[in-house]
């Protein structure tokens, strides 16, 4: 779909008859489709040919029916053909089946995610699927380039749990460096406090004080300025080592009031805040609805990349 959005012809080959599954992925449908369908299928078409070739087959299947990349490649060596997959082309996971919350389990994605002291939980939207769709378009345009200095094409191995794991981040660095396993934290930050969402007298909002200087504005803005000079609160290590007791503090002052009274407290402060909306919220936003303005105009119309 991204690259459909920067002006690629998207040609889309389903299964004869039912098609891609998710045209069934419903309620909710619009006429025959799926509202899920339509959600991933944005600018694609039912054609011929293309100069990238994009498959999502179990390995070894394309090379079967006589399509796989070394078939291929000696008809048009300057096709960009990527496969993308559950696991990889190659190892002992290959030939299973790959589904977006399969990947984030065996990631470990669901194991980071979730309230503390709770059960593992998926995330609301398939995140191991955009993931891998982002890194897919990069390494899709990364190939385009490349074959406009050596005239050849190449072969693009994307999978789902490669993709996912390589979003743990820091995650993944804590316990590759120091040994340290992760736990689920809620909405809050392992390494930085306060960096989370906080109940208000009617909903829900999001402070990220990402260092010490905010933290002291949070404080400020709160009426709270006795915290800024406690020792035990004035770096953010130390504000780690002592996160439930200012966690519960900050928690009570902030259920005082509405959430539209923070924000509008915190306006002008630096401090990093922003409501948890609903999805309808979401699409009432300004801001949401000036972006999507943008992204209808037409393509001579548009910023520049």
């Amino acid at each position: 779909m991204i690259l459909g959005d920067l002006g690629a012809e998207v040609i889309k080959v389903e299964r004869p008859g039912a098609g891609d599954d998710t045209r069934a992925w419903g309620p909710p449908f619009v006429g025959d489709e799926s509202a899920y369908f339509l959600s991933v299928n944005r600018n694609k078409k039912l054609a011929a040919v293309s100069d990238v070739l994009v498959e999502n087959f179990l390995p070894g299947k394309l090379d079967e029916m006589g399509l796989g990349y070394g078939d291929v490649s000696r008809t048009n060596p300057n096709l960009v053909y990527c496969s993308i997959s559950g696991y990889g082309q190659t190892g002992p996971l290959s030939q299973s089946p790959g589904y977006d919350s399969i990947a984030s389990a065996v990631s470990g994605m669901m194991h980071i995610t979730g309230p503390q002291g709770g059960e593992p939980v998926r995330p609301g939207v398939a995140m191991t699927d955009l993931a891998t769709g982002l890194y897919t378009h990069g390494a899709i345009m990364a190939a385009l380039l490349q074959r406009q200095r050596t005239g050849r094409g190449g072969h693009i191995d994307c999978n789902l749990l490669s993709s996912q794991v390589a979003c743990l981040t820091h995650v993944a660095s804590n316990y590759l460096n120091v040994g340290l396993e992760a736990r689920r934290w809620g909405t809050a930050h392992q390494s930085i406090v306060p960096y989370q969402g906080f109940q208000t007298k009617d909903g829900y909002l999001v402070v990220a004080a990402g260092n010490d200087k905010q933290f002291v504005r949070v404080c400020q803005v709160l009426g709270l300025d006795e915290l800024a000079v406690k020792p035990k609160y004035r770096s953010n290590t130390l504000r780690v080592q002592h996160r439930a007791e200012l966690i519960h503090t900050l928690s009570q002052r902030f259920v005082e009031q509405n959430t539209c009274d923070w924000l509008s407290r915190f306006e002008g402060s630096g401090v990093p805040v922003g409501p948890i909306n609903s999805i309808q919220q979401v699409f009432n936003q300004p801001q949401v609805q000036l972006c999507a303005s943008a992204a209808l105009r037409p393509a001579s119309q548009r910023p520049l990349l």
